[in-house]
């Protein structure tokens, strides 16, 4: 049993011992280094501390990862996994208060620092709290919740954390929604998808919204012998999903060259399109579909979900499945905006106390990404227009709830817009059933700003 391992009776005494509101120098020689650091399996040469992160004279506390036959971490300082934060517990790190949040900005702005590329997990911790972040190229999301460490739960939360780390998923899976229609959540997900196979990533999309079938019939796809149905429906796990999957390939002349370019679809099927809303429910879960891709994670870099509008079956169980949620919206549709909030405020929480009850309150849950505008060029009449809506809901949605959707909707640099210069590039290229990012510099350009902007490092 787990309590009964050394390390574990070791954690737990230490954290019995440590004074109550002992100071950073405190927790660190006597919890963290020993035994914290060994409960997640880093010995002394995997661990180097004040990492310099490569911004200025910043340093983080920790940097871990692994050894290899002819890599020693301590001695290349190269390559970090894991990077850790340390507070005393002087420092309350209770979630959301004003020290946590600094924190939380602390430990994100290093993840993003130029010697920390390889990095794929941030800890925040002060012996009383901590928390688990996946870093995926740009994206940083929580993995876990800010848990609570008591002693009669500090070697199950430490055994998690190692196994989190231990099987980094390769596959960051994204939720392109928003409850308002028309808003360019298909045309987001296909060329997403074609500009970061252009950067060498495997990209897995899926069609999720089997009443309008935008997706499967924008790329000209037909369903294969499995449908994503029947793979949703088997419960033992005998339908593979992979079965269902039909790729996508497109070849281009460059001079003397042929360039191939491809990523995979799970298309919809006309028999999960016909089946009637409290059918379905009897017949599937909303987790069904992240159950499934747990099978993919390892197999793409990107696997993207073209969610319906409306919050229902398809589009609760498209963000029930995804790690972080990209919500397009339009600077002249007001409607969109509104959604966008309702989304943030009400849904997407929905799903994390869902995921945090499902998991003993392990898993976070789908974070939002911060909106933008997908649309034409904006005047700047039109921006004031828009930034001023935004304006309004963010004071109305704190008078309410007391919810800041500042971080969410809009910045100090003022909301990202990405104008496409004219909806005739992407409408071309839908006759042709080809991605404009492949067929358009002009269409290439805005949708590798939106991936880098959010995704790629």
């Amino acid at each position: 049993m787990k309590g009964d391992r050394p390390e574990a009776n070791t954690l737990r005494s230490a954290l019995v011992a440590l004074p109550k509101d002992a100071p950073e120098a405190i927790v660190n020689n006597n919890f963290i280094v020993t035994p914290f650091f060994d409960a997640l399996g880093f010995s002394l040469e995997e661990r180097v501390p004040e990492f310099g992160t490569g911004k200025g004279h910043q340093k983080v506390d920790y940097a871990l990862r692994h050894n290899t036959d002819e890599n020693i971490f301590l001695n290349t300082q190269a390559s970090p996994h894991v990077l850790v934060e340390l507070k005393g517990r002087d420092i309350d790190l209770t979630y959301n208060s004003t020290s946590y949040k600094a924190t939380v900005k602390q430990i994100k702005k290093y993840l993003l620092a130029p010697n920390c590329k390889s990095v794929q997990w941030g800890i925040i911790t002060n012996s009383k709290h901590i928390q688990l972040f996946r870093k995926h190229g740009k994206t940083i999301y929580p993995a876990t919740p800010c848990l609570d460490i008591k002693p009669d739960n500090i070697d199950e939360l430490t055994d998690r954390i190692r196994k989190r780390i231990k099987n980094t998923p390769k596959a960051l899976t994204i939720a392109v929604y928003n409850n308002k229609g028309g808003v360019g959540k298909t045309t987001t997900v296909i060329n997403l998808a074609a500009v970061l196979t252009r950067h060498k990533k495997k990209v897995l999309i899926i069609d999720f919204d089997p009443n309008q079938q935008d997706l499967t019939n924008s790329l000209g796809i037909q369903a294969g012998k499995t449908s994503l149905y029947e793979c949703l429906k088997d419960k033992k796990n005998s339908i593979n999903l992979k079965n269902a999957i039909v790729p996508y390939t497109k070849k281009f002349k460059s001079k003397n060259n042929v360039i191939t370019f491809s990523f995979d679809v799970l298309p919809v099927d006309l028999q999960l399109a016909n089946i009637p809303e409290d059918k379905l429910k009897t017949e599937l879960s909303t987790h069904s579909l992240r159950k499934k891709l747990e099978t993919l994670k390892n197999d793409y870099d990107y696997i993207l979900i073209d969610a319906s509008p409306n919050w229902r079956f398809y589009s609760i169980s498209a963000v029930y499945a995804s790690d972080v949620v990209l919500i397009p919206t339009k600077h002249n549709n007001i409607c969109s905006l509104e959604n966008a909030a309702v989304t943030i405020k009400k849904y997407i929480p929905e799903i994390q106390k869902t995921r945090q009850e499902k998991t003993q309150g392990l898993e976070w849950g789908a974070t939002a990404l911060p909106i933008f505008f997908n649309g034409e060029k904006i005047t700047d009449a039109a921006r004031i227009k828009a930034t001023n809506a935004i304006k309004k809901i963010i004071q109305q949605v704190k008078k309410e709830s007391g919810l800041d959707l500042s971080p969410y909707l809009e910045s100090k640099t003022g909301i990202k817009i990405f104008e496409l210069p004219s909806n005739a590039y992407i409408g071309y290229a839908a006759f042709e059933k080809i991605p404009a990012a492949y067929k358009n510099k002009i269409a290439y350009s805005y949708y590798a700003e939106l991936a880098k902007e959010y995704f790629l490092q």
